[in-house]
């Protein structure tokens, strides 16, 4: 098949001469068609363009959002080991109690509580966007899960630490620790001989010589349990001051409380008399735990 060609004629304006251009069919078609797909592929590229230049927007956001999200992250991570400092300072403080109150230290808190740096010191530069994310986060939740258990551990010890000391501090405010009136000590705890049968018998607590009307006080906190007439002791009167502990008082002239009242430390409850068989104004004083008389010196530290 012969390959056809097509002729163009130049005419110039100024001159009858023309010229001859032959062009084959092909390469018209060859040249059409390079046209036609540069101009398809540059339509491809500007459409690629306008689409980027739209997402641009979109690109920043996330990108803002992604590096705000870090920043957040590294500050709460840093509130996350300063609350575990303190609270290994607060442990060490409990463990320092527990010494001096000799209380079990049988709580294991090393297991769950092991103070350790920032999560960003553990990414690698290989980790993409995605997964530095994903990883800060799961690392968030590893470090909040571990900073619950401790907390919830060391409340609990402290709890029962502070039930302790509370019910130590009321075994203390309970205890007789001063002398319930001022005066001397006119016959002591134990066995005597009996001013009145000249006898051997034991003496169940201490006789405390002072002027009639010199005021008794409350060694220790507690409920005044009886007051009125008791044989031999004349007015007599009783404070239970729980865990066991009682004090008695005999021979009052006085009483200034009555059953029921509660009364604190150093509270003025009678007055010192010479009532029931007595050789002389005086306060019997008795301290009784678990119903079995004790020396009442050992409960007069003033």
């Amino acid at each position: 098949m012969a390959r056809t060609k097509l002729t163009l004629l130049i005419l110039p304006e100024d001159s009858k001469k023309f010229s001859q251009l032959r062009v084959s069919n092909i390469l018209i078609f060859s040249l059409a068609s390079f046209v036609f797909l540069s101009s398809l592929a540059l339509c491809a590229i500007l459409y690629d363009y306008y689409k980027l230049k739209r997402a641009m927007p979109n690109i920043q956001a996330l990108n803002d959002e992604i590096l705000n999200q870090r920043v957040q992250i590294q500050a709460f991570s840093k509130r996350i080991n300063t609350l575990k400092s303190q609270i290994s300072l607060l442990r060490d403080f409990e463990k320092k109690i527990r010494i001096l109150t000799n209380l079990d230290q049988s709580h294991n808190q090393e297991a769950v509580f092991g103070v350790g740096g920032s999560a960003l010191g553990d990414l690698r530069a290989r980790f993409s966007v995605n997964e530095k994310q994903d990883y800060l986060m799961r690392k968030m939740h590893e470090e909040m899960d571990q900073l619950y258990a401790s907390v919830t551990i060391q409340e609990k010890s402290f709890r029962e630490l502070y039930k302790y000391l509370e019910k130590q501090e009321s075994i203390l405010r309970a205890t007789p620790s001063i002398s319930p009136t001022v005066g001397w000590v006119s016959s002591g705890f134990g066995y005597r001989i009996s001013p009145f049968t000249g006898l051997k018998e034991f003496h169940r607590g201490l006789d405390i010589a002072a002027r009639p009307g010199t005021p008794v006080i409350a060694p220790a906190d507690g409920i005044v349990s009886f007051c009125g007439n008791k044989g031999t002791y004349g007015k007599f009167m009783i404070i239970d001051h729980g865990y066991g502990i009682v004090t008695r008082y005999g021979h009052l002239k006085k009483f200034l409380v009555k059953p029921g009242w509660r009364v604190k430390r150093g509270d003025k409850i009678a007055l010192v008399g010479n009532s029931g068989l007595s050789t002389g104004p005086h306060l019997h004083y008795e301290v009784l735990v678990d119903g079995i008389p004790v020396n009442p010196k050992k409960y007069i530290l003033n």
